[in-house]
């Protein structure tokens, strides 16, 4: 078994995904444990995506095509990650694509029943190739503290999004969560630890997934 070095030792490959709803932290928990623990670091692609500005002035016309956007820059992050030798941690995970975008666009009419099962269709065959990550963390927060996120970073496109786009999408998040089975979980609350302006509260986070990495290699030979 491949193994690398980082500053709390010797471990197995791993790959860690990093889950939650739009403002949830996950950008920032990111890049803060792949900065302590030394892991590489995959970000979901907002930057270069040509239709996130799009998408949100019309969902329904480029619902289809963000969709596909980023299930294809997953899946080539998840290739990266399993060909390579580096533990990473990937800002956002595939599942989130397929099990609560695109059924989400679909349910509110904002994606044709032709293009989401084509769509999931591809998703299906993409995660017969894949493993699944070693451990999942979710960020889970309420609208309250979404909103302020989303706020505080000041992004454009993202000011036309509705609160009723994000509750459906807390939903969808929490009936993911209860039926999830790949891989461990770590749910943190992100309404009570306030990990981007409080150190302490991130140093709180570090210490629970020390604790869950601790009984995954415990488990493995």
């Amino acid at each position: 078994m491949t193994q690398q070095s980082d500053k709390s030792g010797t471990y197995p490959l791993r790959h860690i995904g990093i889950a939650g709803n739009i403002g949830s932290g996950k950008t920032s928990l990111t890049g803060a444990l792949g900065r302590h623990y030394g892991w590489d670091i995959h970000y979901e692609d907002t930057s270069t995506n040509p239709y996130l500005n799009d998408f949100y002035f019309d969902m329904q016309r480029w619902s289809f095509n963000l969709q596909v956007y980023f299930l294809n820059s997953r899946f080539q992050q998840i290739v990266k990650i399993q060909s390579g030798d580096r533990p990473t941690i990937q800002d956002r995970t595939i599942y989130e694509d397929a099990n609560i975008f695109a059924p989400n666009l679909h349910e509110m009419g904002l994606m044709s029943t032709r293009d989401f099962q084509n769509y999931f269709t591809l998703f299906e065959i993409m995660m017969s190739t894949i493993r699944q990550p070693d451990l999942l963390i979710y960020l889970k927060a309420s609208i309250p503290t979404l909103v302020s996120h989303i706020q505080t970073r000041g992004r454009d496109y993202e000011g036309n999004m509705s609160l009723d786009y994000l509750k459906k999408l807390n939903q969808r998040y929490d009936q993911w969560i209860e039926s999830y089975q790949y891989s461990p979980i770590l749910i943190v609350n992100a309404d009570e630890l306030d990990f981007i302006n409080k150190p302490e509260d991130l140093g709180r986070i570090i210490e629970m997934v020390d604790g869950h990495l601790g009984g995954l290699f415990a488990s493995r030979p």
